[in-house]
């Protein structure tokens, strides 16, 4: 039996994360501004038509409840002006004829105190299962006008929901044409799942089959490969919603967002021998220095993203100060949870991850990825849900990946569920045992399309004991592509010319061949995926985006469809009426 190393012994106490905690307490997060009403309506006149150089980062809007939304913009600081007030306003036509809500936002030290962005929460004050047009309007100038949409309330039957889901977006690794077919997609919402930002200006996380893009250049504040502080974060989130693509679709839909590792550090976990972060980072083993960071990173992910995110300044842990994880119900057709897979995770184990080592049995009681307190929140919301559709938005891969056959089969994907393997035998049986109908799992972080089951057992030792057989299904999952991060396929230089012809359908039919749970895999390809749910069936779309053309033009193809009918664990492929 092989001896586990004391790395993988978690060894968790009442001072977990307190001085991440304590360094959080030196940033004033930026909560929604307030507004005053808007009893001067000059302010709202527009006299210019250059939304660009006043607001360069144009607007977006997030965190949606029945009753409203978080509305989000940055004004230029050479545009600033103290004395002015910023104006909003929201209307149900694209005219602004019939304004439904407006008022002005006056503080101009906490407008300049935050990088110059501002939030605006409409929570209450909108109409449920609502589109609306808005703007913001300063100094006689305004926006471009964004639309956001409000939830249904919970016991509301919507006919459907579709949702648009991305992730991994390396900036110089690819332009973003998919985010412009985004913006024109019939969605109710976009789903971001992780990796909004690159934390490295260096080409860091390029490979053999990478090319260079021009205009994609970036150069941190500090000076260094990657980013060492919180003006390097602002510096990178600014420079990402510059993208014309990326400004189209945030204007278009409501954002609905949470993060993976690279919004704060490659491969982050959290270090019980420490009591600090750490990751793949040049100062990745100074626990004083990544604390430090890794705050820094929150404060610039909040500043940046509209997101409805728990946040206790009083609380008295990090798991009652800032909550990642939430609960987003749309009617009773879906309840979407999404999960923080890296503030509490243990580190990855230092075994080989042979089919010997990777199973439960072979890990230490207690080990986990997200944390007592948010598996159990995870447990029983999924199993307490009411819905037609149940919905983890989880940033890793949850089944699992097999290379190889038989006892030198591998494992290589350790930074997803492959590598807490006791802690998703828990979750799974607890899942399975519960019979909750319609179980979906919406995955990135491995820049593949995939579609698979979701089992209480699989082939194997990855699942414990002695050639485990495929056990009963329980859900389907899917993962989401790339928008321009490396791939499997870039990392080995196949994604072009004769190479890929050999390569892509090789790769496509073997991983199959090697975990029968998994349907379709693809990873040559980049894009996006819109998942649609209705009262009789889900359906998965992935579709692929050519991330070398920074043209509206851009190829984009279907590359796969999947069904899945209500009551029903079966995945049927309708990738030909999606193409037709």
């Amino acid at each position: 039996m092989t001896e586990r190393s004391a790395r993988d012994e978690p060894a968790r106490g009442s001072s977990d994360h307190a001085e991440l905690l304590s360094e959080l307490e030196s940033h004033e997060l930026v909560l929604a501004a307030d507004t005053v009403d808007a009893t001067d309506s000059s302010m709202f006149e527009v006299q210019q038509t250059d939304a660009d150089g006043t607001f360069p980062q144009s607007v977006a809007s997030g965190g949606p409840t029945p009753t409203g939304v978080i509305l989000w913009t940055r004004i230029a600081p050479n545009a600033f002006d103290s004395e002015l007030p910023l104006g909003v306003q929201v209307a149900t036509d694209a005219s602004f004829d019939d304004i439904v809500y407006d008022g002005a936002v006056t503080d101009a030290e906490t407008i300049r105190a935050h990088d110059y962005t501002v939030k605006i929460d409409l929570n209450g004050r909108l109409d449920p299962d609502s589109e609306y047009a808005y703007r913001f309007v300063y100094d006689g100038v305004a926006t471009r006008t964004g639309w956001c949409q409000t939830l249904p309330r919970p016991d509301d039957s919507p006919e459907s929901v579709r949702l648009a889901v991305l992730t991994c977006q390396d900036y110089l690794n690819g332009y973003y044409p998919a985010y412009h077919y985004v913006a024109e997609e019939d969605v109710d919402f976009i789903v971001h799942l992780g990796d909004f930002i690159y934390e490295s200006d260096s080409g860091a996380f390029k490979g053999l089959g990478s090319y260079e893009y021009p205009d994609r250049e970036k150069s941190l504040p500090s000076g260094h490969d990657h980013a060492h502080s919180l003006q390097d974060y602002r510096y990178l989130y600014r420079t990402y919603r510059a993208d014309e693509f990326l400004q189209e679709a945030l204007e278009s839909h409501t954002l609905i967002a949470g993060w993976d590792d690279h919004e704060m550090v490659d491969d982050i976990y959290w270090d019980s021998e420490t009591n600090a972060p750490t990751g793949n980072h040049p100062r990745g083993d100074d626990p004083e220095f990544m604390t430090r960071l890794v705050a820094d990173a929150i404060h610039g992910w909040w500043e940046y993203m509209p997101a409805r995110v728990e946040y206790d300044p009083s609380g008295e842990s990090l798991q009652e100060r800032f909550k990642l994880w939430r609960e987003i119900q749309f009617g009773d057709l879906v309840d979407l949870v999404m999960t923080d897979e890296r503030l509490f995770r243990d580190p990855p184990r230092e075994a080989i991850p042979t089919v010997d080592n990777v199973g439960p049995h072979r890990e230490p009681p207690g080990r986990t990825m997200l944390g007592d307190e948010q598996r159990e929140w995870l447990l029983d919301t999924v199993t307490d849900s009411d819905a037609t559709w149940t919905v983890w938005a989880d940033e890793v891969l949850t089944i699992p990946f097999r290379l190889g056959s038989g006892p030198l089969s591998v494992y290589p994907v350790q930074g997803g569920w492959d590598g807490y393997t006791r802690e998703r035998q828990r979750i799974a049986e607890r899942i399975a045992a519960s019979s909750v109908d319609n179980f979906v799992t919406v995955t990135g972080d491995m820049h593949s399309y995939i579609a698979g089951y979701q089992q209480t057992s699989y082939p194997g030792r990855v699942t414990g004991g002695e050639g485990v057989a495929q056990g009963e299904r329980f859900g389907v999952e899917f993962m989401t592509p790339a928008i321009t991060s490396i791939n499997i396929a870039e990392a080995l230089h196949l994604t072009r010319g004769v190479r890929r012809n050999l390569t892509e359908p090789l790769v496509s039919n073997l991983v199959p061949a090697m975990n029968p749970h998994i349907e379709f895999f693809d990873g040559h390809n980049w894009g996006y995926s819109v998942l649609e749910f209705g009262h009789e069936e889900c359906r998965y779309i992935g579709y692929a985006v050519d991330k070398t053309d920074d043209s509206p033009d851009a190829d984009r193809d279907v590359l796969v469809a999947y069904r899945v009918p209500e009551g029903v664990i079966d995945l049927t492929d309708v990738t030909d009426q999606h193409r037709a």
